[in-house]
């Protein structure tokens, strides 16, 4: 299949809003669909005009829009049982969408048409060939789904290939294969696309899910046997498992099989793709993501990362670059001086080689991860402890808090943190009030030290993290706290730990702090 273009077909507006947790808004939606265009992808399911109003305002929103490449698509099923397809109203819906191409799903298994659908397998038959027909009619492409294709081929082969001959000669212009429960092997994918194929000249696409952890192996699978037309949601979101990752699958047919299905220059677009459409979605990015995951390329073990020094190829099955994301290295307990070096080196912290400090750092960051930091996802807190240990910290201040409950419970508890800050002999101390005492806290404290470094003005704490490091010591366990900082223009992250939530979120705020004045210095 090298050198031959695939289609790809993007369903996170419709089948990835089924995803648990999901529930996008009208202007949502049209800010992914305008951010899947941009990519280059082929085809953008918008949902199912006349299932609900809010895919209906969606379609009247997009009729507004012009797409640089992509066709917007309106999805639906065929026609009722006994029913005229000229006089069904969901075909009617889909015709008011306005696309020029629809997607219509029908019944490819023999147990859906009689025990769902409850009717005679030759009226199902005929409920596919009439709406897709009476939809060309109306000159609109369409693209027929194969719902259950692959446990209906398993089961009564013959029909199931019937019923994608009733779509194929009826018009429909691709015959998407699908594996809908998502329980299919990629040697069974593979097969069943080879058997069609010799059988049918209508080109073949192929939609999976990921209930076995096989979805987008299995599209991968059924693109070599011949597919050319490929569906799934950016970053995998959908019902149950969800649907296979269509940034994963855009990467292997360009990286691994060698095909077209962006324009040159697109590819390295495909983690900013990810990282907007979880931004919009409201859910966090899966950091283990193939290819455009923050821990895609990143490297923990010390013989790792010095063997990545030496040579990317040596763990790295691709240059990050190609699909817009970075190498990172990790330190922590597990890595050593290599990890320590190379660290240094992407936080623009000067560390030579020959310095015994390298190894200095390594054994402190060891020690305190013992203790119960972490600095994976603290890195601003890791450079403030490598400069502390070569000797390089400034110190811009140093502070003191205390914190006042006053009252606890009701609707509208009393917080109030008094902070202290000290800078080269003088002395600030501020009082605020909060939602909470680290709200509190954080608020006394900017206030105090804006008056002697204005730039900590802009500075929010973002977000705030607990974890418990030792729960079998139960209320007298051990609290790692992360800190979330940004300044507007950049975020980072500090970590503090103590048996004292406060305690860890003050050491973590005051880190916060530091950071930005070194990064402003």
């Amino acid at each position: 299949m090298s050198g031959n273009k695939i289609q790809i077909y993007d369903t996170t507006l419709r089948d990835g809003s089924q995803g648990e947790g999901i529930s996008f808004s009208v202007q949502d939606k049209i800010l992914i669909a305008k951010k899947i265009d941009e990519i280059g992808f082929d085809f953008i399911e918008g949902g199912w005009p006349g299932a609900n109003p809010k895919d209906v305002a969606f379609f009247e929103e997009a009729k507004k829009l012009k797409f640089r490449r992509a066709e917007l698509v309106a999805f639906g099923s065929t026609c009722k049982a006994r029913a005229k397809a000229s006089e069904d109203e969901n075909l009617r819906g889909l015709l008011g969408a306005g696309t020029a191409v629809i997607t219509l799903f029908g019944k490819s298994w023999d147990l859906h048409v009689r025990e769902v659908f409850r009717v005679e397998l030759e009226e199902n038959l005929r409920m596919i060939s009439d709406s897709v027909r009476f939809l060309r009619s109306e000159g609109r492409r369409v693209i027929y789904d194969a719902e259950h294709f692959f446990d209906g081929y398993a089961r009564n082969r013959e029909y199931a290939l019937k019923t994608l001959g009733a779509a194929a000669d009826a018009g429909a212009e691709t015959l998407v294969l699908c594996d809908t429960n998502g329980g299919t092997l990629p040697s069974a994918v593979a097969k069943a696309v080879s058997d069609v194929r010799a059988k049918l000249k209508t080109p073949l696409g192929i939609h999976t899910h990921n209930d076995c952890g096989m979805g987008i192996a299995n599209a991968i699978a059924a693109l070599e046997a011949g597919a050319v037309h490929v569906q799934g949601t950016v970053n995998g979101y959908g019902e149950r498992c969800g649907n296979p990752d269509l940034l994963a699958i855009v990467a292997n047919i360009e990286l691994k099989l060698g095909s077209r299905c962006l324009e040159a220059g697109k590819l390295k677009e495909l983690t900013e793709v990810s990282r907007y459409v979880s931004e919009v979605s409201n859910m966090l990015p899966a950091k283990n993501q193939p290819y455009v995951g923050a821990s895609a390329f990143a490297h923990k073990g010390g013989v790792h990362i010095d063997a990545v020094k030496k040579n990317p190829e040596t763990y790295e099955h691709i240059d990050p670059a190609l699909v817009g994301n970075q190498r990172r290295s990790l330190v922590s307990e597990v890595g050593g001086r290599a990890n320590v070096l190379l660290k240094a080196e992407e936080l623009g912290v000067d560390l030579k080689k020959e310095s015994p400090q390298a190894r200095e750092i390594a054994e402190e960051v060891k020690r305190r991860e013992y203790e119960g930091y972490q600095y994976e996802a603290a890195e601003a807190s890791l450079e403030l402890l490598m400069r502390k240990v070569m000797g390089k910290r400034k110190v811009f201040f140093t502070a003191g808090a205390s914190v006042s409950q006053e009252k606890l419970g009701g609707e509208d508890p009393n917080v109030k943190a008094r902070v202290e800050v000290k800078v080269d002999g003088k002395v600030q101390s501020k009082d605020a009030a909060g939602d909470g005492p680290v709200n509190a806290l954080d608020k006394a404290f900017r206030e105090a030290l804006s008056v002697f470094y204005p730039a900590v003005k802009t500075v929010r704490l973002d977000d705030y993290k607990v974890r418990i490091v030792d729960s079998k010591s139960g209320t007298a366990a051990k609290v790692r706290v992360f800190i979330e900082s940004t300044d507007g223009k950049r975020a980072w992250t500090t970590v503090g730990v103590s048996t004292n939530i406060l305690e860890a979120s003050w050491e973590a705020l005051v880190e916060a702090y530091e950071f930005k004045l070194l990064r402003s210095s």
